[in-house]
């Protein structure tokens, strides 16, 4: 999740800094920490230097684990300081790469928004509703922004409602109506002299910002420890007294696979698995000023995990390698059950 907090309350220049230094003491997060970075950068008005730090991450010799976020960021920068045909190119070559993952499809058909082409936005945010939609009854948590944003986009070309809109208007949970809260016409609302209908339209975008920091208000999933099994052998061998926690590799993944579900069936959103291994257990362990041997320290180790940007979202979506590590698909290991 990208920060959002005001230049007045916080230093975002210091802020990037601080980021990139972290960068530089965990390189296998890196990718993570460098776009905050170039998030707090874009803040403090510095979008050359943000454009630097995500043409440092394409550039790099490690591979991207989501090299189309990277592109879809800097796109959506560029066009922001005057390079709208070299934001274009990389939209088109994002579009064209069909990912996986919502997040680019949002940006880039935001940025299209952003700057009046609202046609080409809603052909964006169709595309990525078709492949990641298509036939999936519960659409994942991560996937509603493709949803919602695609009801505004069609709101205010005055097209009418199709089944995805109906469907977005199923998940939208705010009291206000999307509607309500996509109307053209609340603009002219904000500059109404009618007292009546200024509170109105500040009733509705209490409720639009409500909906907005709840979102933000997760940046990280909830996330649920996952060791491998050659890490929890070796796990157990160091520390025995975690058998107790661990009787077994088999118990250990049915545990995370029930846990999850149970999470999900309570309501809870944003779900995440995170894989741990002993070596950066124990460098955790060590900071914390305690011992691997704390069962207290797995669950705040998970969300130190998850906070550098480490968790695989749950369910996977479809098509998508089970999170076991088995190689099948989810649907034909773990997911059996919900199949």
């Amino acid at each position: 999740m990208r920060p959002d907090t005001p230049a007045e309350n916080v230093d975002h220049t210091a802020e990037a800094a601080r980021l990139e230094r972290t960068a530089g003491l965990y390189p296998e997060d890196a990718e993570h920490l460098l776009l905050q970075a170039a998030a707090h950068l874009e803040l403090a008005g510095d979008r050359p230097g943000a454009s630097a730090l995500y043409d440092r991450l394409l550039a790099s010799s490690t591979p991207l684990e989501h090299p189309h976020l990277v592109r879809a960021l800097k796109a959506s920068n560029l066009w922001e300081y005057g390079h709208e045909a070299e934001a274009r190119a990389i939209i088109d070559g994002v579009r064209a790469a069909s990912p996986r993952d919502p997040a680019p499809w949002v940006i880039v058909a935001e940025a299209l928004e952003s700057h009046d082409e609202l046609e080409a936005a809603q052909e964006t945010f169709t595309e990525g509703a078709t492949l990641l939609l298509t036939d999936v009854t519960d659409p994942p948590y991560a996937t509603r922004p493709i949803l919602y944003g695609r009801h505004r986009v069609r709101r205010m070309l005055g097209v009418a409602h199709d089944d995805w809109d109906a469907l977005a208007d199923t998940l939208h949970s705010s009291p206000v109506s999307l509607d309500e809260l996509h109307d053209p016409k609340r603009v002219w609302s904000l500059g109404s002299e009618n007292p009546a209908e200024l509170q109105a339209e500040i009733s509705r975008l209490r409720a639009e910002l409500g909906a907005h920091r709840e979102a933000l208000s997760r940046p990280f999933p909830v996330a649920v420890l996952h060791w491998p099994a050659d890490e929890l052998a070796e796990l157990l061998a160091a520390y025995p007294s975690l058998t107790a926690e661990y009787p077994s590799h088999e118990e250990h993944l049915a545990t995370i696979e029930a846990s999850l579900r149970e999470l999900s069936a309570s309501g809870t959103p944003n779900l995440g698995i995170v894989t741990g291994t002993v070596p950066s257990y124990e460098a955790f362990s060590a900071s914390e000023a305690s011992s691997p041997s704390d069962t207290t320290l797995l669950p705040q180790y998970a969300t130190t995990l998850a906070a550098r940007g480490r968790a695989m979202a749950w369910p996977p979506q479809r098509g998508v390698v089970c999170w076991c590590g088995s190689g099948r698909g989810y649907g034909e290991c773990h997911g059996i059950q919900n199949a």
